[in-house]
């Protein structure tokens, strides 16, 4: 049933079961989260080799002991590794902790208060900062800026990545727009991949731009399809050394999702000259990352073959919770017009799209019934979806039945929100 075309009688009658449908749900008392896209227990369980694998030898391939001081850009090896999954090479390539959001943060904030190039290119000499944001997107991005006192200003994001045609009219016309956010494969939380003509163009922006314009290339999901179809996703570095802007780009992963959330290891690339005013900042912060944790990821991890046969087994436990999810808003809501739904080929995360005004009521009609989802707003900046429609499910922490039970539970609520919005109108 199309709910544009059902008579108002029919609405009422099927609005009535579906209220006794969730007073029943109500009454089981159920306590399900499907708020962040964290990895399950079982996808930690992959990486358990990890723990002993250095078997008490920590010296690195140049004879380095690990256990010490020092190494701020990392491991010679590691560098070598995860700049393989960048597209940068080894000495555009720094290996840091377990946190690329701490990456990304101490670059914004470097580039804000002391300038990239020295105090007079620090952003915070602008009366005025601006950020683009692609929207729906991350909310810990957002964070950063609004912690930092940046402007966000959002931009539409398409299937294929961010409107580049809004995004150059807004760069060539305002001097304070400073940087943007991406998440160019599997983007949170549509899933989309940036095109070739995106990544291209994206390349070249900071030639557009007045001043210290960097891209913050998030590229957090490189390694995470769960379809072998998956589209590949182009080298930015190889764009930007042809444009010459490298000085312009930040990219950042890790192996939060890939190894152990808590224990991973991140990187950042970058030209050889940004890398090197990046570690005179964090000179007086630190003395060396964890040098054990890189080799023993290094060592686990090997190559690029053997992280992609890895990441096949994540895919295996991933793709049943995905299924689930998107089989049963097929079969609730795909003839009734009440929503539309991404469709990843790999990442964390489908994105759902309720009827304008619908978001809040969808998220807190579930959480009556003890269902968690993440909050409605939060994929946007400021936590404000202007249309309050945007809904990000995350569906890879709970065990399998209870990413089905909170599928139906999620498709129950918008049924009830959207048919009280129809009747009401």
């Amino acid at each position: 049933m199309h709910i544009e075309q059902a008579a108002e009688a029919e609405l009422r009658e099927q609005l009535a079961t579906l209220h006794d449908q969730y007073d029943q749900l109500a009454a089981r008392g159920l306590s399900l989260d499907l708020t962040r896209g964290k990895p399950g227990a079982a996808q930690l369980a992959l990486s358990d080799a990890l723990d002993g694998i250095l078997a008490g030898n920590y010296r690195a391939a140049d004879g380095t002991d690990t256990r010490n001081y020092g190494g701020l850009d990392g491991l010679p090896e590691a560098r070598a590794l995860f700049g393989g999954i960048l597209g940068t090479a080894p000495e555009e390539t720094l290996v840091g902790g377990s946190s690329s959001l701490t990456l990304m943060y101490q670059v914004m904030e470097f580039a804000l208060r002391e300038g990239l190039r020295g105090a007079e290119t620090a952003w915070s000499n602008a009366e005025e900062v601006r950020f683009l944001c692609p929207v729906p997107g991350y909310d810990r991005h957002f964070s950063i800026c609004e912690y930092l006192g940046i402007e966000m200003v959002p931009v539409r994001l398409l299937e294929t990545g961010p409107d580049m045609d809004q995004i150059e009219s807004l760069v060539a016309a305002d001097p304070d727009i400073k940087g943007i956010w991406c998440v160019p494969r599997f983007s949170n939380p549509t899933g989309c991949v940036y095109s070739s003509n995106t990544v291209e163009r994206m390349a070249r922006l900071p030639k557009l731009a007045s001043g210290q314009f960097i891209v913050m290339w998030d590229n957090a999901y490189a390694v995470h399809q769960l379809y072998a179809d998956a589209a590949p996703l182009d080298c930015l570095s190889d764009y930007a050394r042809q444009f010459d802007t490298m000085d312009g780009i930040f990219q950042f992963g890790s192996t939060s999702k890939v190894t152990f959330a808590g224990a991973g290891v991140a990187f950042v690339g970058s030209s050889e000259r940004n890398l090197s005013t990046l570690k005179a900042h964090l000179a007086f912060q630190t003395i060396g990352p964890d040098k054990v944790n890189q080799l023993r990821h290094v060592r686990f991890l090997q190559d690029g073959a053997t992280v992609a046969a890895h990441m096949e087994r994540h895919a295996a436990l991933l793709h049943p919770r995905f299924e689930a999810v998107l089989d049963t808003l097929e079969r609730e809501l795909g003839a009734t017009g009440m929503g539309s739904w991404t469709q990843p080929r790999g990442g964390y995360f489908v994105s759902f799209d309720a009827l304008p005004g619908l978001a809040s009521e969808i998220v807190e009609l579930a959480a009556r019934v003890g269902v968690k989802l993440t909050p409605a707003g939060a994929t946007f900046p400021y936590g404000k979806d202007p249309e309050d429609r945007n809904i990000r499910l995350a569906p890879s922490f709970p065990a399998l039945e209870d990413v089905q039970a909170c599928a139906e539970v999620f498709a129950l609520c918008v049924k009830i929100a959207s048919i009280k919005q129809r009747l009401s109108a």
